[in-house]
């Protein structure tokens, strides 16, 4: 289960790659644009700001994100969907898909899917986390049953440039690391297991009895805090993106 209050607990940082991305799509127009994947909405609602005239939609698989957006007055129309089976109608000029796709398995498919299928010169924006073999990442495996994680889930940007390339898109494909400064306070939870609560901790969380998985979230707080020391009253916590947008 998605919880929108964890989620956002670290709202700035994660809306950034949202803005990098979205500002190299070109789209002046566009007749109808969908974020897929769009969470508790406030990116999405974003979108209707840029492109007043176009009819946005927001589509998630979470129930909860979706009941959070739908609670605020944007301008947006909102629906739970699985991202598998979405089809683009005809008039879809913008899709734009924010950390979302690294959840669904054979994603190259519906990329190469969805670039047959929206119109010619139509704008897909994806980012995806690239983070799969940072720190974070190898403390979390160490810790955790191999059967609760996926493989790295992502391609690097050559990676789907080319996937996209070949579908007859021109592509951009580029990556970033931020270092995100993230506040920490002594005695407190260490905040890159909080900020893996809102993410990659979900389906852990979901396979854990309660006592299972305070000893399963102690032992993992030991290894972050031992892999991202706090200086000061931050905590350095680097966080590599991929992300392409691609032309039909």
């Amino acid at each position: 289960m998605w919880d929108p209050s964890t989620y956002l607990r670290y709202g700035d940082e994660r809306s950034r790659p949202f803005y990098d991305l979205v500002a190299r799509v070109g789209a002046d127009r566009p007749r109808a644009v969908v974020d897929l994947g769009c969470g508790p909405g406030n990116l999405t609602a974003t979108l209707a700001q840029r492109w007043p005239d176009a009819r946005v939609r927001g589509i998630d698989s979470s129930a909860e994100m979706i009941e959070k957006a739908s609670a605020e007055a944007y301008p947006v129309g909102f629906s739970v969907g699985d991202l598998r089976d979405w089809t683009p109608e005809p008039d879809v000029d913008v899709v734009v898909s924010n950390a979302a796709l690294q959840w669904v398995p054979g994603h190259e498919g519906l990329l190469v899917r969805w670039a047959a299928e929206l119109p010619t010169g139509a704008w897909l924006a994806v980012q995806v986390p690239g983070n799969f073999d940072a720190p974070s990442h190898r403390a979390l495996r160490e810790v955790a049953a191999r059967s609760l994680l996926r493989d790295d889930p992502v391609l690097d940007p050559v990676g789907y440039a080319a996937l996209l390339a070949d579908a007859g898109c021109t592509v951009d494909a580029w990556e970033t690391t931020y270092v995100h400064q993230l506040p920490f306070v002594a005695g407190a939870d260490h905040p890159v297991l909080t900020w893996m609560e809102g993410t990659a901790l979900r389906p852990v969380r979901a396979a854990l009895d309660a006592d299972e998985w305070a000893v399963f979230r102690a032992t993992l707080g030991a290894r972050l805090a031992l892999a991202y020391p706090a200086r000061g009253s931050v905590v350095a916590f680097p966080f590599r993106r991929v992300f392409f947008v691609a032309r039909t």
